[in-house]
């Protein structure tokens, strides 16, 4: 039985690079970093012999983890957010437009241009995904002001 959540994961290629923008462009908080291998990686998650560089943070009252996985064959391009399977993470913003230009000068992008709802409880709610150079995707939400 499942008890409550403890953090979100995201694989990276870049730890240095990613812990930037999670800190300095969406404004989490560095808790900690570390390195793991052997059996707790191995059998964990199943990439045997792989070197892990994690990082720890805290964004928006969540704990978010960034893996860097060394030693082990990665795939050229992230999958697409339309995947069966692939996850994405909502955040609810301020100031969406200023957020979506800052970041995009570290590659993240979008498909396209941030969408209104119009219906329902979240009616008049811009919204839009984002997705890192890595292939994480978060959907970035701003309430109608």
């Amino acid at each position: 039985m499942i008890l409550s959540a403890n953090h979100v994961g995201f694989s990276v290629k870049n730890i240095e690079d990613a812990l930037f923008v999670w800190t300095h462009i969406l404004g989490g908080k560095l808790l900690r970093e570390g390195k793991m291998s052997g059996p707790i990686i191995d059998e964990v998650t199943g990439a045997r012999g792989a070197d892990v560089r994690m990082a720890l943070l805290e964004l928006a009252g969540m704990n978010i983890e960034l893996l860097q996985y060394n030693n082990i064959e990665q795939p050229e391009a992230p999958s697409a957010p339309y995947i069966p399977g692939y996850a994405h993470l909502a955040f609810m913003v301020k100031d969406l437009d200023t957020l979506l230009s800052k970041i995009s000068d570290y590659g993240w992008k979008t498909p396209g241009k941030p969408q209104t709802v119009s219906s329902g409880p979240m009616q008049g709610t811009r919204v839009i995904y984002l997705q890192s150079p890595d292939g994480q995707t978060l959907e970035l939400m701003e309430r109608n002001q």
